[in-house]
């Protein structure tokens, strides 16, 4: 997944990752007319179960995820690289 923003930028706490992912599919979302109702009805689950995911407070597991991206009919592309300035663990 190439993120629109850098993950760098925001502090790399546990919570940052999954609220990046949670942006991701919010701009998703929002660039399809995608509402959280139509998202929540081609997953089976409840709306509210929809708002626990977007809200980037859950962790979200990758099966969730997977879920999500599927009933979105997306794809999910994760690219892992080196940070800047980070030191070789070598």
């Amino acid at each position: 997944m190439a993120f629109r923003r850098s993950t760098q930028d925001e502090g790399a706490g546990p919570g940052g990752l999954a609220q990046d992912v949670v942006d991701e599919i919010t701009w998703y979302m929002r660039e399809h007319k995608i509402s959280r109702a139509d998202l929540a009805a081609s997953m089976g689950v409840s709306p509210g179960r929809v708002s626990q995911i977007l809200s980037g407070d859950e962790n979200l597991t990758l099966r969730t995820l997977g879920s999500v991206v599927a009933a979105l009919g997306a794809r999910l592309d994760l690219t892992l690289g080196d940070a800047e300035g980070s030191a070789d663990l070598g």
